[in-house]
């Protein structure tokens, strides 16, 4: 079945990768041919109303067994958005496990590329191969194809919204950041939590990154503890959205080989 799935998917992006790369008779700039294939939608709020979806960037990582465990306990289901090769090296066995901890425990995982590079730097061939990679490992170790992407730094244009598109994925922003990647104290994190919770927006998506040990077991905590007190629901960023589709294709993950590596 995996093996179905993947020959499947290696024919479409195959397929649109070439159907987007042919030039046109007057030379058309590349931008626009990609541009027409279509634009993914970009969400930075949820919908639903009095609802908050954590989401945890820059993973698999060693503190995110513990962050699904903090989850689990006090029943939230979050985002996860994975790199491939960034803080660790998701074919790992370690990191293996990690992740797919998180996802039997039903947390949404998603993309936020294999190096996380600025992809709006990059050529259409390059941000094709920093998305195809990281959804060819989230197919082997998981069994789903992604329908969520997290741009990395938040950068997008066009053409990676394009790239998007023909995945059939949507790109995720947020509209809170915790601060925990810029450097800010726990005390600073904690009062953005504080602060936020205090204006009780309807709806938030909350931007942590699950490499910070100080985030998962100091400041995640605390923010969970606030945020339930003002009353919000927690979902993941698809239940958030009004229960769209967490993923494009769930089938049998893969057994490890000499392929999988960083």
């Amino acid at each position: 079945m995996f093996v179905h799935y993947l020959s499947l998917a290696l024919a479409a992006l195959s397929t649109a990768r070439l159907a987007v790369a042919v030039p046109t008779s007057d030379a058309e700039p590349e931008f626009e041919l990609i541009r027409r294939q279509g634009l993914a939608d970009v969400y930075s709020s949820c919908t639903e109303p009095n609802t908050v979806a954590l989401t945890f960037d820059d993973g698999p990582y060693i503190y995110e067994t513990e962050i699904v465990d903090l989850l689990n306990k006090n029943g939230i289901k979050a985002t996860f958005f994975v790199n491939g090769y960034n803080w660790d090296c998701i074919y790992d066995d370690s990191v293996i496990a990690s992740l797919q901890y998180a996802y039997n425990s039903g947390h949404l995982i998603g993309s936020h590329t294999w190096s996380h590079p600025d992809l709006t730097t990059l050529s259409w061939d390059e941000i094709h191969d920093e998305m195809w990679k990281v959804e060819l490992a989230l197919s082997r170790i998981i069994g789903v194809w992604p329908a969520w992407m997290r741009p990395p730094y938040g950068n997008y244009n066009d053409l990676v919204r394009s790239a998007s598109a023909i995945r059939n994925q949507s790109l995720v922003i947020w509209d809170f950041d915790s601060q925990d990647s810029d450097g800010a104290s726990v005390q600073e994190s904690e009062q953005y939590y504080t602060d936020l919770v205090n204006q009780h927006p309807s709806n938030v998506i909350a931007l942590n990154h699950e490499t910070y040990q100080t985030t998962a077991e100091q400041v995640l905590p605390f923010a969970i503890q606030a945020l339930k007190a003002k009353g919000y629901n927690f979902a993941t960023v698809a239940e958030c959205l009004g229960g769209k589709p967490a993923y494009h294709g769930v089938f049998s993950p893969g057994t490890k080989d000499s392929s999988w590596t960083c």
